[in-house]
C-alpha cells in the first residue's frame, strides 16, 4: 500500500497537511504515515533531566496525534501509523523515507508567514531533485472546502 507521509509538528499549516494527507489516503486507497521528530536540542541538559524531558516530549506527541488519528478514522477512514523519531528533522525525514519503501509522498504544509513557508519545506526544496519521492506542499491557508475539492 502506498503511504503519504506526514509531519506532525505545532504549526498552524500542519493542520492542513494532515486533512490533505488523509483525504488523499481517503481517495486512493493508501496509507497515512504521521512522523513526529524530536530535535536533539531539546535535551542537551544532565542525562536523568533530558530522559524527563524526552519522555513527556513523546507523551505530547502521542497526545497531539490522537487528536488527527481520531479525525482520520472518524472521517476519511483511515487509520494512520505514528512514527517518532529523533534528531535533525530534515536527516530524519529522510532516513524515514529510505526505511519505508511504502512511503510514495512526501506532505509538508508551507506556512504563510512573511518569512517563508518554514525550514522543512526551504530545505526540502532544495533537496527535492534527489529525493527518492515527490513532495507535495500544501498552502497553510487553504480552506477545508478547498482542500476537499482537490483532493
Amino acid at each position: 500500500m502506498r503511504k503519504f507521509l506526514v509531519i506532525l509538528d505545532d504549526s498552524k499549516e500542519c493542520l492542513n497537511a494532515m486533512r490533505f494527507a488523509a483525504m488523499r489516503a481517503a481517495h486512493t486507497g493508501g496509507g497515512v504515515e504521521v512522523l513526529a521528530i524530536i530535535p536533539p536540542e531539546e535535551f542537551n541538559h544532565w542525562i536523568g533531566v533530558g530522559d524527563i524531558m524526552r519522555e513527556e516530549a513523546r507523551e505530547r506527541i502521542q497526545v497531539h496525534f490522537e487528536v488527527f488519528a481520531k479525525w482520520m478514522r472518524d472521517k476519511q477512514g483511515v487509520d494512520p501509523e505514528l512514527i517518532i523519531r529523533e534528531g535533525p528533522p530534515v536527516s530524519e525525514i529522510m532516513s524515514q523515507v529510505q526505511d519505508d519503501p511504502e512511503i510514495g509522498v512526501l506532505i509538508l504544509g508551507a506556512g504563510t508567514e512573511k518569512k517563508g513557508p518554514g525550514p522543512l519545506v526551504t530545505q526540502l526544496s532544495k533537496n527535492s531533485g534527489s529525493l527518492p519521492i515527490p513532495i507535495t506542499i500544501v498552502p497553510g491557508d487553504l480552506s477545508k472546502e478547498r482542500l476537499e475539492a482537490i483532493t
